[in-house]
């Protein structure tokens, strides 16, 4: 999405739980005059307001509706239950679904993890949301099971958490309308796929005058060091050749005159015959 092409801007929603911040600060970076807004949405929102173009694309959670919204994988979390600091479960470094058989588990409307079914005692009633699940764990109603992220996001003094190896996990993804793939878009995707700001993968940036006449000159100058490094790199070679050339020859007339001597000494050294 853009105001206009004469003042271009980006608008990103994110769901709660994920962390923009190290992706707009590279943004920042990269396009200083191109102002990117964050959006924070909830999840049952977050595929409307991508459909509906009032973003240009979203951090959000697994499932998207992939028939009009393009995706790209980012990270999957860990899932942890969160408990009060005392509970019994805090004794394991981790755990798994059938310890909580025996617990009420809390299941937030707004939850993300898309249970077949949720572990553990129904509760009474279904919080609205999350913060409001977190809120009935710190008074011992029961335990909520979340994305770490989330865990983190409502932190408390008098809770914990710890991992459960076999629950389910949320994924967040890249999306965007998949008819709205825009430059911008694309100057997106590849920040956070870590691509430099001149891959060839990502749209070129324009040079300026000065940086193009910079960029020439240091091609030519090295150019130039190329051709002079094999220019010198052949009369070291000549020179070479024409040393161990000249070294052949005093080697072989060394030779021959070695020769000739021995050849005279042995006549020389003859005995004569007495008459």
């Amino acid at each position: 999405m853009t105001d206009s092409a004469d003042s271009p801007s980006f608008r990103l929603a994110y769901v709660p739980g994920v962390t923009p911040a190290k992706w707009v600060r590279v943004w920042e970076q990269r396009s200083p005059d191109v102002p990117l807004t964050l959006v924070q949405v909830e999840p049952a929102e977050a595929s409307g307001v991508l459909r509906d173009g009032r973003v240009d694309a979203g951090l959000v959670r697994l499932p998207v509706d992939r028939t009009v919204l393009s995706a790209i994988p980012l990270y999957t979390e860990t899932t942890v239950a969160v408990v009060p600091k005392d509970h019994v479960i805090t004794a394991a470094e981790e755990i798994t679904l059938d310890d909580l058989a025996d617990e009420v588990v809390l299941h937030p409307i707004d939850d993300v993890l898309g249970w077949e079914r949720p572990p553990g005692e129904p509760a009474f009633e279904r919080p609205a949301t999350t913060a409001d699940a977190i809120e009935l764990v710190a008074a011992n109603i029961g335990v909520l099971v979340v994305p770490q992220s989330l865990a983190r996001l409502h932190h408390r003094r008098d809770l914990t958490y710890r991992p459960v190896t076999d629950a389910p996990r949320s994924s967040v993804v890249l999306s965007w309308p998949e008819d709205a793939t825009t430059d911008l878009v694309e100057d997106f995707i590849g920040i956070v796929r870590g691509r430099t700001v001149n891959s060839t993968r990502g749209r070129a940036r324009p040079q300026s005058g000065q940086d193009a006449e910079e960029g020439t000159a240091r091609r030519t100058s090295a150019a130039g060091s190329r051709t002079a490094g094999r220019a010198t790199q052949g009369s070291r070679s000549g020179a070479a050749r024409s040393g161990a050339a000249k070294g052949a020859g005093s080697r072989g007339a060394a030779a021959k005159g070695g020769a000739k001597g021995a050849s005279k000494g042995a006549r020389r050294g003859k005995p004569r015959r007495r008459s």
